[in-house]
């Protein structure tokens, strides 16, 4: 009877080991909205943008953020500046653990540019999101099981994703003035 209770004790831990936490990954969650917008404002709207959940452990930091699941288009018209929400699993992180999630988002250049990276290594506009600390994930190995916590409109504000805006890529920004500069200077000795 000992051995049966240590090795559904080890049992247990082993699968726990391998959970795997949700969260609700939406901007807009009634009435609470994060509008992603353009530099000017404008919430960004259709296909031609993406956004992405990265996250991972509290501990990790910014740097060790890996993207989850797949990027998803903006929505249009009266909801443009938000995306169709849907339920992630963060592997790294096991169910009712916090995560340290961060949101993503660029012009995507007709669909050329399917990750944030690229999307800044082509000097596309990009933007994230703060990094936040989530409420606990959700976790369906538990009875009952607890339900995936949304990335806006939580109790604490510290645990939401707040509304931010696309700008273009520094090296970009650099390149422009640096240009400007050059035939300001050319039309001195001009």
């Amino acid at each position: 009877m000992r051995k049966l209770v240590i090795a559904l004790l080890v049992a247990g831990t082993s699968l726990s080991a391998f959970a795997q936490g949700t969260v609700f990954f939406a901007n807009r969650v009634a009435p609470n909205i994060a509008l992603v917008s353009d530099q000017g404002g404008t919430p960004l709207s259709g296909s031609g943008f993406y956004a992405q959940l990265f996250a991972g452990t509290v501990a990790g930091g910014e740097g060790a953020l890996t993207p989850v699941g797949t990027p998803v288009p903006f929505r249009t018209g009266t909801v443009a500046g938000t995306w169709a929400g849907v339920g992630l699993t963060i592997p790294t992180v096991p169910g009712s653990a916090q995560a340290l999630l961060q949101v993503r988002a660029w012009a995507n250049n007709g669909q050329t540019l399917g990750t944030y990276d690229a999307a800044v290594a082509a000097g596309a506009a990009a933007g994230k999101s703060a990094v936040f600390t989530s409420l606990p994930l959700g976790d369906t190995t538990v009875v009952p099981a607890t339900l995936a916590p949304n990335i806006v409109g939580n109790p604490n504000a510290l645990n939401n994703m707040q509304p931010f805006a696309l700008v273009p890529e520094p090296s970009v920004i650099a390149l422009s003035v640096l240009g400007v500069a050059g035939l300001l200077l050319r039309r001195r000795k001009a």
